[in-house]
């Protein structure tokens, strides 16, 4: 990856045929043989799993140095304000240089960090500042590799087949985050620096296999860094509706609709089920959205997608407002997992049509500001769910969050039209000479 490789054309899109013919939609088959995308699928599987294993390590090492829960809560604080301060800065870089090169950076980044934990446990100088300042430094990481790896994966495989890849992708994010913290709890057996190394080597791998990917990449004109391009992302969210639509509701859904913050009073006080319960219950939505995520890596959703959007977030109220009210343990998992797979139902569609409704010189920006919408109503529904429960009770705020979330989706058929209504995720363009999008590859 030092230079540019030998100008290649990318994948020709199988949606472009001889006129009168009827091109068959892409299989599984055809997107596991996009070589580029496995590549870079494979180095978010390693980068995840470390990425997890990492953060299960510190928050089990600070708690261990120094006992408080405020520590501990001060970890994901230090996490969050940088990502959420740099979001916007880091969505014009993103737009402006090499998005392969600054995914391999973040890794590599990713990597000291996992590289500076394990020699502070070595050498018996790991200390709660030192913490605090590599959370911080992760946090800033955030901020870039998460644009820059929604608007990579646009460049590595056709439109028709960005919907498919999508799911793979979440199917394999979501395999990671279930197993990476899993394989570290298993790890810190052989004690805490056997799990920081491990992380090293996981990030070493991911960085690895994205300095050699190779994929059509076309130099973007650079700007000065001004007000004007770092908030273009909110402009152009801003006057595209079917966008704002998908963006801003997933923004209230999850605002109103989490209830993960409340699930130690479910397990303790209302199911009777103890710290081996909440496991259970915290890993229900995720199983739930893998289920969901390979099954719409085999079946993408391809017509209705605006109503089947819509649908999938009242459904994940609906889902809130049944785990609000059920006193079964059983019934709970399943109300969880199902939430899991709608949830699911809402990523994908919506990254994939904002992805594709985004022209490539614009993605990295509105991906920045997705980020934001994403981290902001995690963190702010968590609030909302304890400063609810305080006054109507665990049971009332999942119930009402759920209604509430319910409500949106309805809201949302009559605010949103061009979204509602939006049958596909392509729209018919004019087609463009393939030999103009390839004057260089990575």
């Amino acid at each position: 990856m030092s230079g540019p490789a030998p100008a290649s054309n990318p994948p020709p899109d199988p949606a472009a045929v001889l006129p009168g013919t009827v091109a068959p939609p892409p299989s599984f088959s055809d997107l596991t043989r996009e070589r580029p995308f496995m590549q870079m699928w494979t180095a978010r599987l390693f980068g995840t799993a470390a990425s997890q294993m990492l953060l299960v390590a510190i928050g089990w090492h600070m708690y261990d140095l120094t006992g408080s829960a405020w520590d501990l809560g001060l970890v994901g604080l230090y996490q969050f304000v940088p990502a959420l301060l740099l979001a916007l800065l880091a969505g014009h870089i993103v737009d402006r240089h090499h998005r392969g090169r600054i995914v391999a950076a973040c890794f590599a980044v990713q990597g000291l960090v996992a590289l500076t934990l394990l020699l502070a446990v070595l050498e018996k100088h790991d200390s709660r500042a030192l913490l605090l300042g590599l959370s911080l430094v992760l946090g800033a990481v955030r901020a870039f590799q998460m644009p820059a790896q929604q608007a990579l994966t646009p460049l590595l495989v056709p439109p028709t087949m960005l919907s498919r890849a999508m799911a793979f992708s979440s199917a394999g994010m979501q395999g990671a985050i279930i197993g990476g913290p899993a394989l570290g709890g298993l790890l810190f057996v052989a004690g805490m620096a056997v799990v920081y190394g491990a992380s090293v080597a996981f990030f070493a791998t991911a960085c690895a296999l994205v300095l050699r990917l190779r994929y059509a990449y076309t130099p973007a004109a650079r700007e000065p860094v001004t007000l004007a391009t770092v908030f273009a992302g909110v402009d152009f969210i801003w006057k595209r509706k079917p966008v704002l639509g998908a963006v801003s509701l997933d923004l209230f859904a999850v605002l109103l609709g989490g209830a993960v913050a409340l699930l130690p009073i479910y397990a303790k006080d209302i199911l009777h089920t103890g710290p081996w319960g909440l496991g259970l219950l915290r890993g229900a939505p995720a199983v739930g959205a893998l289920v969901m995520s390979i099954a719409l890596t085999r079946r993408p959703v391809e017509r209705h997608i605006g109503r089947t959007l819509l649908m999938a977030i009242a459904l994940f109220g609906l889902c809130m407002v049944v785990f609000g009210l059920s006193k079964s343990f059983i019934v709970s998992l399943i109300a969880l997992a199902v939430s899991g797979g709608a949830d699911m139902v809402n990523v994908v569609i919506r990254q994939t049509l904002v992805q594709l409704e985004t022209p490539d010189a614009m993605r990295g920006r509105v991906s920045a500001v997705n980020s934001i919408f994403i981290g902001a109503s995690n963190q702010l529904g968590e609030f909302e769910s304890g400063a609810t429960a305080a006054l109507l009770g665990p049971v009332g705020s999942v119930v009402v969050g759920g209604v509430g979330t319910m409500l949106v989706a309805l809201t949302w058929f009559r605010l949103f039209p061009s979204l509602a209504q939006r049958d596909r995720m392509t729209v018919a363009r004019p087609a463009v000479p393939v030999a103009a999008n390839s004057p260089g590859t990575m």
